[in-house]
């Protein structure tokens, strides 16, 4: 899919004191984002009156312990990672009209527009700075094109004095649970060194499954995916919590991409100690993973990931998706 052939409608861009409106229509398809300046991402997407995300996506370092990494003692090499998905600091955001670059238009820089600015294509680039020691780079960027899809490129600027990633990947919050998802890829729960038995095809999965271990802990992870869609049927508007299922799909740009679709996010199955104690399921956690760690289990969940399997903290990793 590519950017340039989509670019035929225009867009109507609002220039706010600390948010970016992108605003349009194209085929039925009605669709309206805000690009925040104060949380760093956007922080509303919705398509055809419905709302996609309940916080704004940021970078996900983490994913819930297995019981293979607490045996090879991963979390205590590695356990920075786990504050760097919790705490991002943005320290740069750059805007792009038709694929120039503008002045932040934050304010006052914003009052020269009148909020009927048209274009092409939008292009809004986060940089982020991690907590860890030392720190390092992700850049996210989000192009809006003319039909209303946002290409996500996303891109971990490696360094070597850093200890190895659980995942990588873009974790996005929406604002209740989905009904079921359908994706083109895998059967089953797959990871890197735990995929041959799965499947080629497309598969469905009703609601947001979560593997009843004992322990709760990472599952629900599917590799090799081409896409993936995610109908909802509720929203959390007081005048109609029951809406007609719409759906959002999430595409590879090149290649495929990893994701779990789930009712938790890593922390909350991480806080939980026995099922029992996991939270009442409210969201749906879509994850959309460039890298993913081996689960082992090679002696009864004890020795470490064999190293392919392994994800080097200190080479880049870069990898997009269309959401439409």
């Amino acid at each position: 899919m590519d950017c340039i052939d989509k670019v035929t409608k225009h867009l109507r861009l609002v220039f706010g004191d600390v948010t970016l409106g992108v605003h349009g229509a194209f085929q039925g398809k009605k669709f309206d984002y805000i690009f925040s300046y104060v949380t760093g991402g956007p922080e509303s997407f919705v398509i055809n009156g419905m709302e996609w995300l309940y916080r704004t996506p940021r970078p996900t370092f983490w994913r819930a312990l297995t019981d293979n990494d607490r045996g090879s003692r991963f979390h205590l090499k590695s356990g920075m990672w786990l504050s760097a998905d919790m705490f991002l600091n943005c320290v740069n955001i750059a805007v792009a009209v038709d694929g120039t670059e503008i002045p932040f238009p934050c304010a006052p820089e914003n009052n020269k527009y009148t909020g009927d600015e048209m274009a092409r294509i939008l292009e809004i680039t986060y940089t982020y700075e991690t907590i860890t020691q030392p720190a390092a780079k992700v850049t996210v960027s989000y192009l809006v094109n003319g039909t209303g899809e946002t290409q996500v490129t996303v891109h971990y600027h490696g360094n070597k004095d850093l200890p190895e990633l659980p995942v990588f990947g873009m974790r996005f919050l929406m604002p209740t649970c989905a009904d079921r998802f359908v994706y083109e890829g895998l059967s089953g729960e797959t990871y890197p060194d735990r995929k041959a038995g799965g499947v080629p095809g497309i598969h469905e999965v009703e609601g947001l499954p979560v593997t009843p271990y004992l322990v709760p802990q990472d599952c629900g992870m599917h590799m090799d995916t081409k896409w993936v869609k995610i109908y909802r049927s509720t929203t959390l508007d007081n005048r109609i919590r029951k809406a007609k299922p719409c759906a959002v799909r999430f595409s590879a740009g090149e290649g495929t991409f990893a994701f779990s679709c789930l009712p938790y996010t890593a922390s909350e199955l991480e806080n939980a100690t026995h099922i029992e104690e996991l939270p009442p399921e409210r969201r749906t956690v879509m994850c959309v993973y460039g890298a993913v760690r081996g689960v082992g289990g090679i002696n009864s969940w004890g020795i470490d990931v064999e190293p392919e399997y392994h994800i080097d903290a200190g080479k880049d990793i870069v990898y997009s998706f269309w959401i439409s």
